[in-house]
């Protein structure tokens, strides 16, 4: 790993010469107005009165002109930072007078490589390209200036398969990265593929923290105890049904959750299974939807839902691409039980899928310091924000 510092702007690597070149002079006045860095026009989107909620739920945009939303992160401040995939932009997320609607989407930086994973540490702000972990010092104080970056690891793989990442730090205060598989089903050559690896703040220490994870695209703590929950796509091409996304629990590092060999703890993959039984690696925590593309999960710790959603876990469902009847674009609820079981899971939030049409594929989920929850989707350009009251 060689760090380096730059604008988001500076790099030695050829493959991002033309993106660090055109962010020397700033974002275009097009660029601005695609990616919505004027202030926002007020939502008017018919859209989300199909939106399905409990009872006392209402959903509203947070920010709806913020094109490819996908993983997010809140500054100290409120400022929601925001990553993308194919736009390849950050975005800060500006509300400005704390009324639950964005004034602002400011392009912090533009033209990387599948920017999707954003995490905040002192003041730092963290990005995930496919192949490399940058920081943004002092992102606050620098979102709105063409902010300077520091590479800070690049050694990971430039497999574009399964190559964007969601990125969180721990409560052991290290950067946790996953790094899915280059391929549908395969026996990766490298250990640090279909795995979730971790490291320094600083970069140093990179080390794998679980194995035999196909592609996860979303994490979070436990705050009862800290345990490590994740989603995990699993592997196409076995029909409609098989096997289903997983939800895992790792309790400790060195855990290996089956991939290629064995999918959803019961399903012995057809061209590696006969390497290794379904019994030598760690069962999932909860199947969930078949293909549903199961990505960001958070636990709710705000204090804005009613006490029954306390520590239990939203999961963002993006939503099937290949199978013959589309599953998912939907927010889910698995509830744990007092043994910390999965007990149930079931729709919270649904409507983005209108019979078998999609207007909406939602992303991540965060819990907002006032307790309500964001949901990104990166279809919809849209981040909505999910509030309680009687």
């Amino acid at each position: 790993m060689a760090a380096s510092v730059g604008c988001s702007s500076e790099s030695s690597s050829n493959e991002n010469a033309n993106a660090d070149e055109a962010a020397k002079t700033g974002p275009t006045e097009t660029q601005q107005a695609e990616t919505g860095a004027d202030k926002l026009a007020g939502p008017t989107d018919e859209n989300l009165a199909k939106i399905k909620l409990p009872e006392g739920f209402h959903i509203d945009y947070y920010a709806d002109s913020v094109k490819g939303a996908r993983s997010m992160a809140m500054s100290a401040s409120g400022i929601v930072f925001v990553g993308t995939q194919d736009a390849g932009n950050v975005y800060a997320i500006v509300d400005k007078n704390k009324d639950g609607k964005a004034e602002e989407v400011v392009v912090v930086a533009f033209d990387l490589k599948t920017p999707n994973g954003v995490a905040i540490k002192d003041g730092d702000l963290y990005v995930a390209e496919i192949n490399r972990i940058l920081k943004f010092s002092d992102i606050e104080n620098t979102f709105r200036n063409k902010p300077k970056f520091e590479v800070i690891n690049d050694d990971f793989p430039s497999d574009k398969h399964h190559g964007w990442k969601y990125i969180a730090f721990g409560p052991d205060g290290k950067l946790y990265v996953p790094v899915g598989a280059p391929c549908n089903i395969c026996e990766p050559e490298k250990p640090i593929y279909a795995s979730i690896t971790r490291m320094n703040a600083d970069g140093t220490g990179l080390e794998v923290y679980a194995h035999g994870v196909r592609n996860s695209v979303g994490f979070d703590w436990d705050p009862k105890n800290g345990n490590l929950y994740f989603t995990d796509n699993g592997r196409d091409l076995l029909g409609d049904n098989i096997p289903p996304d997983e939800l895992n629990r790792a309790t400790e590092k060195g855990q290996h959750f089956g991939y290629p060999y064995c999918h959803a703890g019961t399903i012995s993959d057809p061209e590696f299974g006969k390497k290794h039984a379904c019994s030598e690696f760690v069962k999932p925590a909860k199947t969930l939807s078949p293909h549903g593309a199961s990505l960001g999960v958070k636990f709710y710790t705000g204090n804005m839902f009613p006490a029954e959603y306390k520590n239990q876990l939203f999961i963002a469902e993006h939503g099937s691409w290949n199978r013959s009847e589309k599953m998912g674009y939907r927010l889910m609820l698995a509830r744990q039980d007092g043994s910390g079981n999965i007990s149930s899971y079931e729709p919270f939030a649904e409507g983005w899928l209108q019979g078998q049409e999609d207007w909406g594929r939602p992303v991540a989920v965060l819990v907002m310091p006032d307790g309500a929850l964001l949901v990104s989707d990166d279809k919809n350009d849209a981040i909505y924000r999910i509030s309680y009251n009687k």
